[in-house]
């Protein structure tokens, strides 16, 4: 049958591709029956057709159109084994069929040189390079270095139009190979290839604006051209610096990768960026403390700079330049142009431009290391020429400030005093003398977004800092779009990293700044949205919860919270006469504010909060009920639709930000034993109820997180009551979510938060509650690890690790445990392993199942799983057998066998117990005939993080390199 098949297709392509004039009409068809032979080769070769290699060279022989075709089916076959294997065949096969493709690739090898070196037929020597450019990164390397493919390709095609993108790639792919031999090749690559391009495009090329002129494939050779000089600078660069020589021609180069790098297209600029940054970090690390003064404005004859620097010193003052003028911008930077030339404020976060600004500064602050008066000069002119007018423009100024703002933390403190005084000072005469809202809005974001990165510079400097927060309640009453936006988040930035100066009486005033601030806050908030009000208090509770003495401490919160408290208590009086001011919009409104205002200010200030929360608490509680049982008579007589109503929105924010306050409060206080007997006990009252009789529509998610912080804070001293929240919260809830996997989302989450904190914090509650109740709660981890929602199934399995380790301390009700569920949970782990959508579990799956062949091997489980059997291990492997054979019957009893031994001899070694996991699933698949792609999901999810983890170590050694707002406090002071 399968050879049937396999004769049919070739027959197919050899018939259909041995027309030149075919390949023209059906190519989509061809393509498709070359893609089916390739996934016949991946099952057959080379086993049962050994002689594939020689077979399709043979036939290529033949026929140039043939040819053509045969060449993209050895691509294809080069991608589908190195480029695509992981998870789509098992290890050993992958491994099995690389070796062949090795072993049997000198026939490939010869066919490409013949083509290269005697075809006339241009689209054939285009599949041959195409087809070579898949090679180059798995062919053993002698094929490479020990002929004549370098020369080859850089003489005969880098300089013919038609082949010279595909040239420059395969060159690329052979610049990036990074090996200690072969040194005089990778000299020879570059030599030649220099040579050739100073021909194809001379030196004095004015490379922006022929890129901006060009056509598709020119501008694609520029892109290419800068993929080359970075891949081979950053590998090899090292080479060619050593050989006095070549000297010339590595200036050229970085000529090159200059003009290039001015073209303007962000992603040639970024392949430009990933090298400048390279260099400039390599040549930091290389000597970090070296040199303090400027090495280009003292002459080459100064001692100090170290010999590679020297080399680099011209060309890394041309890039600071570049670097300045095209500086993105950063997260913080609210008030922008758009493409109407209006200056707005941004609502979408640009991600792209993000990390394009982070690159960017991380590559100017290693600059400014290496050179900070240099960095100072350009900055320095640029402005002067900003005040001046000669290069006045919204453009140029914002890429200055953004460059300015960026290299906070490279300079001695010294010399970023004296530099951000004349910054600061220019940009205050720049903000008088231009007139215009949008001038000066864009004069203004600047203002805010430089001193916010420099609270070094503020804490130094009482009467700066003092002037910049005066200078910023000035634009709170700015109306221009984003600006007062800008100007709140500039202020909790300040107030984050400045907290202490605000709340200590500073040399030359009569009292700390943080009285000042409250005796005016009036003033200062009047113009603000009731969201930037927020973010006023929350950095305003950051100074107050700097102040260490007590007594101190309550006197400025009672102040602080002086205006939300006199509109709570004139609408608390007023609903004591009559309760329903507590249905009017307006109120319910402005009491939904003025908790808001608490959460963040709780937020900022912390456990001494109490004071306010306290004064506010059984009120508030009492407003909740009553809010309650509003929301709850209006949906008796009006329906459930009644909840999307404004007024009945509004009632429920009251109620979510009650939740949001305490919750908040009780995360954050020090003293559980308090929290307990005079906080817990109102709470639980008004708000468990009420929870269980609301109809699910109308109850507060927010309950259930609420219920998980206090359970966390608190732990055992919270055991007792666990079954009264059980009872209120559970039943109820669960039956909201377990119809499906989506309704509810919200509930869904911290329902199991719920259950998780539990399980880790009071675990002996499970062991107190009625074995139905306990098998509800089991049957909700199971639901809860087959979600498709990623975090609620993590959650699920998070738990039901943790409830295993658990119930293995308890000796007294192990066994029944086991005896009732363990085959259960054993089924319906399998059932998620199994399946594709949850592959992004594979690790906790993998420990679970892991963690449960252990007990059995040795022996933790003496209860008898199975009446009619004695011995567990054998029961299990049996039972884990027929499940598998029967949920796959098309795998042969020798895969099951194989893969239930290794459950139980791996299950010490999680990362080989999980590779075993992975291959079977392969297994399983390769019979489906489905896709195999997502088996790695979660490798190179671990791998990216691990990756940021390391670079971010490694950010933190470097001074400047990380924004300020990144650092841990400690840092900072």
């Amino acid at each position: 049958m399968f050879s049937g098949i396999k004769k049919y297709v070739v027959g197919l392509i050899i018939k259909t591709s041995s027309d030149a004039a075919n390949v023209e009409k059906d190519g989509v068809y061809i393509a498709k029956l070359n893609m089916i032979l390739v996934q016949i080769l991946k099952q057959e070769w080379p086993k049962h057709w050994p002689t594939f290699i020689s077979d399709i060279v043979g036939a290529s022989r033949t026929s140039e159109s043939l040819c053509q075709n045969n060449m993209i089916i050895l691509k294809l076959l080069s991608e589908e084994v190195f480029d695509f294997s992981s998870g789509q065949m098992t290890q050993v096969k992958a491994k099995h069929l690389k070796d062949s493709m090795c072993n049997e690739f000198s026939q490939i090898f010869q066919l490409c040189q013949f083509v290269m070196e005697n075809s006339q037929n241009a689209p054939l020597v285009q599949a041959t390079l195409e087809t070579l450019l898949r090679f180059l990164n798995w062919i053993p390397l002698g094929y490479i270095f020990e002929t004549k493919l370098i020369s080859t390709l850089v003489y005969k095609f880098l300089n013919v139009p038609m082949f010279r993108n595909v040239t420059l790639k395969c060159l690329t792919e052979i610049a990036g190979v990074s090996v200690n031999q072969y040194e005089e090749q990778f000299v020879n690559l570059f030599t030649l290839t220099m040579c050739q391009l100073k021909q194809m495009l001379p030196l004095n090329t004015n490379i922006r604006l022929a890129y901006s002129n060009g056509k598709d494939d020119e501008q694609n050779f520029i892109q290419n051209l800068s993929l080359f000089l970075c891949t081979f600078l950053k590998e090899h660069g090292q080479l060619i610096e050593k050989r006095p020589n070549l000297r010339e021609t590595l200036v050229e180069a970085l000529h090159y990768m200059l003009l290039v790098s001015e073209v303007e297209e962000t992603e040639i600029f970024k392949i430009c960026l990933e090298y400048w940054n390279h260099l400039a970090a390599e040549l930091y690390r290389e000597s970090p403390f070296s040199t303090s003064t400027s090495p280009l404005l003292s002459g080459s004859q100064h001692f100090d700079v170290p010999p590679r620097r020297h080399l680099y010193l011209p060309v890394l003052s041309k890039v600071r330049t570049l670097m300045v003028s095209r500086m993105a911008k950063p997260e913080e930077v609210l008030v922008v142009e758009n493409d109407q030339g209006e200056v707005v404020r941004e609502f979408m976060k640009d991600t792209d431009s993000i990390n394009l600004y982070k690159n960017m500064r991380e590559t100017l602050v290693y600059l400014t290391h290496l050179d900070y008066a240099d960095t100072e000069r350009i900055m320095t002119e640029k402005l002067h020429n900003q005040v001046n007018g000669t290069e006045w423009s919204w453009r140029n100024l914002n890429t200055l400030c953004w460059a300015i703002g960026s290299i906070s933390g490279a300079m001695h403190e010294e010399d970023e005093k004296r530099f951000l005084v004349t910054v600061i000072k220019d940009l205050l005469g720049l903000c008088e003398q231009k007139r215009g809202k949008d001038n000066k809005a864009i004069i203004a974001s600047n203002i805010m977004y430089i001193v916010g990165q420099y609270p070094r510079f503020l804490r130094a400097h009482w009467k700066f800092l003092k002037t910049v927060v005066n200078k910023l309640f000035e634009f709170m009453h700015e109306t221009h779009d984003g600006v007062q936006d800008m100007a709140c988040d500039t202020f909790i930035k300040i107030a984050q990293k400045c907290r202490r100066h605000f709340v200590q009486v500073q040399v030359g005033e009569v009292m700390p700044f943080i009285d000042e601030i409250l005796n005016n806050i009036n003033t200062i908030i009047c113009d603000l949205q009731p969201q930037q009000v927020h973010t006023f208090y929350e950095a305003v509770g950051y100074m107050i919860g700097a102040q260490t003495d007590q007594a101190v401490q309550e006197h400025l919160i009672e102040k602080y919270m002086l205006l939300p408290n006199q509109v709570w208590d004139s609408i608390i009086q007023q609903a004591t006469k009559n309760v329903d001011i507590l249905k009017d919009a307006e109120t319910v409104r402005q009491l939904g504010s003025i908790l808001k205002t608490n959460v963040r200010a709780c937020k900022a200030v912390g456990h001494p909060f109490v004071v306010q929360l306290g004064r506010i608490y059984l009120d508030m509680l009492n407003v909740y009920k009553c809010l309650s049982e509003n929301i709850s008579s209006a949906i008796q007589t009006n329906g459930e639709m009644v909840t999307k109503q404004p007024l009945i929105r509004s009632m429920r924010t009251v109620k979510r930000e009650t939740l949001k306050l305490i919750s908040g409060w009780v995360s954050r206080s020090n003293d559980p034993q308090m929290v307990g007997e005079n906080f817990v006990p109102p709470l639980l009252e008004a708000v468990l109820i009420d929870y269980q009789r609301n109809v699910p529509a109308a109850r507060e998610p927010e309950v259930l997180s609420t219920m998980a912080t206090i359970v966390n804070k608190l732990g055992g001293h919270i055991t007792g009551e666990i079954p009264k929240i059980f009872d209120a919260v559970f039943e109820c809830t669960l039956n909201m979510i377990n119809k499906d996997f989506e309704e509810y989302p919200e509930h869904r989450t911290h329902f199991f938060y719920l259950l998780q904190a539990v399980n880790s914090q009071c675990f002996p509650a499970f062991l107190s509650i009625p074995p139905a109740q306990f098998k509800l709660v089991l049957d909700s981890i199971i639901w809860a690890f087959k979600h498709t929602m990623r975090n609620v199934a993590d959650t699920g399995l998070q738990i039901l690790y943790t409830l295993l380790q658990n119930v293995a301390q308890e000796e007294a009700a192990a066994q029944s445990f086991y005896q009732t569920y363990f085959c259960d949970i054993l089924q319906h782990i399998f059932s998620v392993v199994t399946d594709t959508s949850h592959t992004a579990g594979l690790t906790m799956h993998a420990s679970i199942l892991a963690y449960m062949f252990n007990l059995v091997e040795e022996g933790k489980i003496s209860a008898s799983l199975n009446p009619a059997s004695q011995h567990n291990q054998g029961y299990v492997q049996e039972y884990v057998a027929n499940l598998l054979k029967t949920a796959f019957p098309h795998l042969q009893d020798a895969q099951v066998k194989v893969f239930v031994t290794g459950l139980f001899s791996l299950n010490q070694d999680i990362p080989a117990f999980k590779e075993h996991l992975r291959d079977f699933l392969v297994q399983i698949k390769e019979f489906a005939g489905e896709d195999t792609t997502d088996l790695f999901l979660e490798e190179r999810e671990t791998s990216l993080r691990q990756a940021q983890e390391e670079k971010h170590k490694l950010q933190m050694s470097v001074p400047g390199i990380l924004n300020p707002h990144e650092l841990p406090e400690e840092m900072c002071d």
